[in-house]
C-alpha cells in the first residue's frame, strides 16, 4: 500500500490560521469518510457534564461548556469510534497476519471497528474467532503456568478509565507483580519525576481559572494547535486581555502564531485571526535547559541591581537550595548558554525582563521537553525559575504539564505505576485481603528488555499500540513475538496485533461514546483531566457490535477465570461500577472521599493538590531548588538533531489521515523537515528522496528509507520527522536520565541521498 511522492501535490505552502474554516471542512470530510451518522449526537454529548469525555486529549472542560465543546481532532476521534466500517471474522479469514504487516498504520486504522474476540492460529497465520469464556480461560491458563508472577506484564493506555485501571492494577497485584508500564513512561514520566522531587507532587498546579488572571504564559516544547486544540481558545482569551505569551519551539507552529475560533461568528465571517504568541523564539533542539538556565541567570542579574525582583518572603518560608542554585548558575558562562540554546543573550534577557515585570506567571510544556536526555533537570529548571518570584501556589501562577491521553493522569492516581507507595499497598491489601508485592516492577523500557531476554512470558495491554508507541520498533516487535501469549484490549486494528506472541488474543472493547450496560443498569466511568479534576463519563451510542465488552468487564472476566475462588467479588464489582469507586475511595480516602456523590455534581470535583496549598511533600519539607551543571552537547560534523513530531491528522499512534495541513504536507507522512543551509551543504534538493540513519552508542545500524526532504523554518543543524515512522531510529536504551522516557526529541542522525 505504498504511495508515490509528488512534490507539487504533497508539499504546498499553508498561510492560513489554525482552526477556522479549515477545521470545519476537515471535520465534515472526516465524518463523511467514516459514514459516522451517529457521531453527530455523540459530539453534542462529548465533554458535557451529562455526557462522556473525549477519548482524545486531557485538556479540561471549562466550568460553563458551549454546545460544541470539541475540536477538530476530537471530531476525528469520535468519527473513528462511530464509523460504520467493521473488521469482521471475514476480514481476518481472507488475510494472513504476514500480509497485513506490510500495511501502513493509516490503512489498518481505516478498516474500522473490531467486532468480536479473535485468537491467533499459528497453522493458518490468521486470527480466528474465539468465545469470551475461552479467551479468558486461555489467559488464566497462561498466567497460572508462569514460574513467577513477574513473568507477566500489564500495560495500560491513557484512555483507560479510573475504574478499569483500578481493577487492572488489582488483578496484577493479586497475581503478585508490580509490572505496570504505561504510556506515561513514554511521555510525561519526566514531569512526574521532576515535580515530585521539586514540589512534592508529580502533577501540575494550574487550573483553568488561573489563565484568567495570569500576566505571562510560557509555552515550551508544545504544539497545542495539533495536540491540544481546545487550549488555543484559552490562550486566545488570555492574549486578548493583554497577557504576554512567550513560546519556545524549534518549529514555528501555526496554532501558536494565529488562530480563528470556529465558534466565533465574526472571526469566521471576516477571516480575522487572533495572534497567540506575543514573542516566539526558536531554540535549537535540546537547547531548552540552557535557555532556562540563561533566564535564571538573567533574573538573578536583575535582582543584583534592583534588589526587589525575588519574592524574599516566599523564598525564606517555602524553599530550600537557593544558594546552591546561585552558585551553579554563576559558574555557567553566557557564551556556553548561547551556543547550547541557540538563542542570544539579548533574546534571553528580553524574556527575563518580561518575567521580572509580571506578577503572575504560568509555564506550560509537553513532550518537547519530557523526551530529552536532561528532561528532568530541564523541568526542574522551570520550577526554579517560577520559585524565584513565588509563582507556584498563588492564583494565576504555576506549573502546567499538558498531558496527552484523556486519563493518563487518572490511571497513575489510582495505582497504575511500577513504583507503588507502601501506604497505597497496605490499604489495597486490607481492602481485598491480598498480599501485594513490594518490589518495583518494569517500566516500558525494562519491559521491552525483559521480553527480549524471555524473562517476560505474558504481555497484556489495556488499550494502546505498544509496538508503535515504543522506540526501536523492529526490536520491540521481535521482543513481543518471543512471548508465550500477547493480549490486546482495543477498539480497532493496529500494528501491535501483528507483532504477536506464540499465542495471541485481540479483545474488542466499548468506546467512550458507547452505552455500557451491566447487571445493575447503565454505568458511568470517571476520568481525571490534565489539571486534576475528576468527572463522570457516560456513553450514549449503541455499541458497534453486540459482542463487545467494557474494559471493566474484560478485566473482571480475566480475573474470574484466573482466581475462581474470588469470582463473586469480581462479579459484584463488574455489575456495579459504583462499588469500584467505593473501593477506590477506601484505598485513597484523602483524594476520593465521597467519590460517588461528587461525580454527580456538574464538572465533578478536584483532587487535593499539596503544592497548590503550599504544602511541600519533599525531602526538605519545602519547595526545592534543584540545580545541575549545564552539559554541553556537541554532535560530530555532518550529524543533525532530529526530533519526532505528530501530524495534524493523528493522535498518538492513531493515524486519521495523511495530511498535515498546518505544515503544508498532504497525502504523505514519510517526510523529514530540514533547514535550507543543511540541505545545501549535503547536496540534497527540496523533495529529494533520502535515507535517515541514527547514531546510537550501542553500535547497531538503524535507518529508515523512502523519506523525502522538505525545506522548512527550523534552526540549522536540526530536523524533524513524524512519529511513529521514525521510532525505528531510537535505541531502547536511549532514554532520559532517571525517568527512562525515550529520547524522541534529540536523535543524532545523518541524512543521505537515496541510492534508488
Amino acid at each position: 500500500m505504498s504511495r508515490e511522492f509528488d512534490l507539487q501535490k504533497n508539499v504546498q505552502k499553508y498561510d492560513g490560521p489554525a482552526a477556522g474554516w479549515g477545521a470545519l471542512l476537515a471535520s465534515a470530510q472526516t465524518l463523511n469518510q467514516e459514514k459516522a451518522i451517529n457521531a453527530i449526537p455523540a459530539l453534542i454529548k462529548m465533554n458535557q457534564p451529562s455526557g462522556f469525555d473525549c477519548p482524545g486529549c486531557a485538556w479540561p472542560e471549562p466550568e460553563k461548556t458551549s454546545i460544541a465543546e470539541f475540536c477538530e481532532n476530537g471530531v476525528k476521534a469520535i468519527a473513528a469510534e462511530c464509523t460504520r466500517k467493521r473488521v469482521s471474522r471475514m476480514f481476518f479469514g481472507s488475510r494472513t497476519v504476514e500480509s497485513l504487516r506490510s500495511w501502513s498504520d493509516y490503512d489498518l486504522e481505516q478498516q474500522g471497528r473490531l467486532t468480536e474476540p479473535m485468537a491467533y492460529d499459528e497453522q493458518t497465520d490468521r486470527y480466528t474467532p474465539i468465545s469470551w469464556n475461552d479467551a479468558f480461560n486461555l489467559i488464566a491458563e497462561n498466567l497460572c503456568a508462569l514460574e513467577n508472577p513477574n513473568q507477566a506484564v500489564f500495560y495500560t493506555s491513557g484512555r483507560t478509565s479510573n475504574e478499569a485501571a483500578f481493577l487492572w492494577q488489582l488483578f496484577g497485584r493479586t497475581l503478585g507483580t508490580n509490572n505496570f508500564p504505561d504510556c506515561s513512561n513514554m511521555c510525561h514520566e519526566s514531569s512526574g519525576v521532576a515535580l515530585t522531587e521539586s514540589i512534592g507532587i508529580g502533577k501540575g498546579t494550574v487550573q483553568l481559572e488561573d489563565f484568567e488572571e495570569v500576566d505571562l504564559i510560557f509555552v515550551i516544547g508544545q504544539n497545542p494547535g495539533t495536540n491540544h486544540p481546545r487550549m488555543l481558545s484559552v490562550l486566545q482569551q488570555a492574549a486578548r486581555r493583554g497577557c504576554q505569551i512567550v513560546t519556545f519551539n524549534p518549529i514555528l507552529e501555526r496554532g501558536l502564531e494565529k488562530f480563528i475560533h470556529p465558534q466565533e461568528a465574526l472571526q469566521m465571517m471576516t477571516g480575522t485571526s487572533s495572534s497567540i504568541s506575543t514573542h516566539y523564539f526558536q531554540p535549537i533542539i535540546g537547547g531548552d535547559l540552557a535557555l532556562l538556565q540563561g533566564l535564571i541567570k538573567a533574573v538573578l542579574g536583575v535582582e543584583e541591581t534592583q534588589k526587589n525582583v525575588l519574592d524574599k518572603e516566599f523564598l525564606e518560608n517555602h524553599t530550600s537550595g537557593l544558594s546552591e542554585l546561585k552558585d551553579e548558575i554563576g559558574k555557567t558562562d553566557w557564551t556556553v548558554i548561547e551556543s547550547e540554546s541557540g538563542l542570544s543573550r539579548t533574546q534571553i534577557e528580553e524574556v527575563a525582563s518580561l518575567y521580572c515585570n509580571s506578577q503572575r506567571v504560568i509555564a506550560c510544556w509537553a513532550m518537547g521537553l519530557t523526551q530529552q536526555k536532561h528532561a528532568v533537570s530541564t523541568i526542574q529548571s522551570i520550577v526554579n525559575l517560577l520559585l524565584l518570584r513565588g509563582n507556584i501556589g498563588r492564583p494565576g501562577t504555576g506549573v502546567c504539564p499538558v498531558r496527552g491521553h484523556s486519563n493518563v493522569q487518572g490511571d497513575r492516581t489510582v495505582g497504575i505505576t511500577e513504583h507503588p507507595s507502601e501506604s497505597f499497598l497496605k490499604k489495597l491489601d486490607h481492602q481485598f485481603g491480598i498480599s501485594s508485592p513490594r518490589d518495583s516492577g518494569f517500566n516500558t523500557v525494562q519491559t521491552i528488555q525483559a521480553m527480549e531476554s524471555e524473562s517476560v512470558r505474558v504481555f497484556m495491554a489495556m488499550g494502546g499500540n505498544f509496538a508503535r508507541a515504543t522506540p526501536d520498533s523492529s526490536r520491540t516487535e521481535e521482543a513481543l513475538k518471543k512471548c508465550d501469549l500477547t493480549v490486546q484490549v482495543t477498539t480497532k486494528l493496529n500494528k501491535s496485533h501483528l507483532a504477536h506472541g506464540k499465542k495471541a488474543l485481540i479483545l474488542p472493547c466499548l468506546g467512550r461514546s458507547e452505552l455500557d450496560v451491566q447487571a445493575s443498569g447503565e454505568q458511568s466511568v470517571t476520568v481525571e483531566d490534565s489539571m486534576g479534576a475528576v468527572h463522570a463519563s457516560q456513553g450514549t451510542n449503541q455499541p458497534a457490535s453486540a459482542n463487545l465488552k467494557s474494559e471493566v468487564a474484560i478485566v473482571a472476566g480475566m480475573a474470574k477465570a484466573t482466581f475462581p475462588e474470588n469470582k463473586k467479588m469480581w462479579t459484584v464489582l463488574q455489575d456495579d461500577y459504583r462499588l469500584i469507586r467505593d473501593k477506590i475511595e477506601a484505598v485513597l480516602p484523602e483524594l476520593f472521599s465521597d467519590y460517588n456523590r461528587k461525580i454527580n455534581q456538574p464538572g465533578g470535583f478536584r483532587l487535593f493538590n499539596s503544592a497548590v496549598a503550599r504544602k511541600w511533600n519533599t525531602k526538605t519539607g519545602k519547595a526545592r531548588f534543584i540545580s545541575k551543571p549545564l552539559q554541553r552537547l556537541q554532535l560530530p560534523t555532518g550529524q543533525l538533531r532530529l526530533m519526532t513530531i505528530r501530524s495534524h491528522d493523528q493522535y498518538n499512534t492513531t493515524i486519521y489521515g495523511m495530511n498535515d495541513r498546518y505544515r503544508g504536507i498532504f497525502g504523505t507522512r514519510r517526510i523529514i523537515f530540514m533547514n535550507l543551509k543543511d540541505m545545501e551543504s549535503l547536496g540534497i534538493e527540496h523533495g529529494q528522496e533520502v535515507v535517515i540513519q541514527s547514531h546510537m552508542e550501542d553500535g547497531r545500524k538503524r535507518q529508515v528509507c523512502g523519506f523525502h526532504a522538505v525545506r522548512y523554518n527550523i534552526p540549522q543543524g536540526c530536523a524533524a520527522s513524524y512519529f511513529p515512522e521514525t521510532n525505528e531510529l531510537i535505541a531502547v536504551e536511549y532514554c532520559a536520565d532517571r525517568s527512562f522516557t525515550p529520547i524522541s526529541k534529540l536523535i543524532p542522525v545523518t541524512v543521505h541521498k537515496s541510492m534508488d
